[in-house]
């Protein structure tokens, strides 16, 4: 962990909230998705909380033809991987985030970072920054939501897995699969790096397409694509503790609270 600025003190812990309000024609734009959703399943969110569906996305060929040319899709995932090994789903509660340094090499992400890889769209995230209460003197953590400066889109990096549910019978049951995702972590930089030691791996626009493609394999030229965050500064401030209960949403989340 880094040294904290004076006065300042990092909490230990990982990207587990995000925001995400755009909509599907907005984002099939974005990532050049031909075909979007033609209905928005999933509304915009000031709140994204693990085991939440996110919107993901991924290049893949259809599930029921192989053969068939690979297409990029927008499409919700759940947030939590869940490795096609996983007895339950319960594990994903507790597999959000992938470290870049390591990704490539556990049993839990291996797989995925070799063929299944998405962007997870976001607006910006939350980070919390343990201090201490000026009033009474104990320690609390004041959360920073953390954003591009230009107000552009971020593009986490992340995997996705199919985990098939064993209590469903029928493999055509739309139940007996379950799609997953997590979100690759790095060294913070920027604002982000003054609130917290970590923080989600946002790819540039021009790596978009190689980090998709599945037919991209080799270990060393996919880490290649995650040595640097998206361009642009960050900027942070301080919301209100309100964002810490994940029934909490809307708008007036991102307000600038006083500290």
């Amino acid at each position: 962990m880094r040294a904290a600025r004076p006065g300042q003190w990092h909490s230990v812990g990982m990207c587990g909230r995000y925001v995400s309000t755009r909509g599907t024609e907005d984002l099939a734009r974005l990532f050049q998705v031909a075909d979007p959703p033609a209905e928005e399943s999933l509304t915009p969110n000031w709140n994204v909380a693990p085991t939440q569906e996110v919107w993901a996305v991924l290049d893949r060929a259809p599930r029921e033809d192989a053969d068939a040319p690979v297409r990029r899709e927008l499409r919700p995932l759940r947030w939590g991987l869940v490795p096609s090994w996983a007895k339950d789903a319960g594990i994903g509660s507790r597999m959000i985030n992938a470290r870049v340094e390591t990704v490539h090499e556990k049993p839990s992400y291996r797989s995925a970072f070799a063929k299944r890889r998405c962007l997870l769209p976001a607006d910006g995230f939350y980070e919390w920054q343990q201090t201490t209460d000026g009033t009474t003197g104990k320690p609390r953590k004041q959360p920073y939501f953390i954003h591009p400066e230009d107000g552009r889109v971020m593009a986490f990096a992340g995997l996705y897995e199919y985990w098939r549910d064993p209590d469903v019978k029928q493999d055509d049951d739309p139940a007996a699969w379950l799609m997953t995702c997590t979100i690759i972590t790095t060294e913070a930089t920027d604002a982000a790096g003054r609130v917290h030691p970590r923080m989600p791996l946002a790819l540039t626009e021009d790596h978009y397409d190689a980090w998709l493609s599945p037919e991209r394999r080799d270990p060393d030229e996919l880490r290649a694509l995650l040595t640097r965050p998206a361009d642009g500064r960050l900027a942070a401030r301080p919301v209100s503790t309100a964002v810490n209960n994940v029934r909490n949403n809307g708008p007036h989340l991102l307000e600038e609270a006083s500290v």
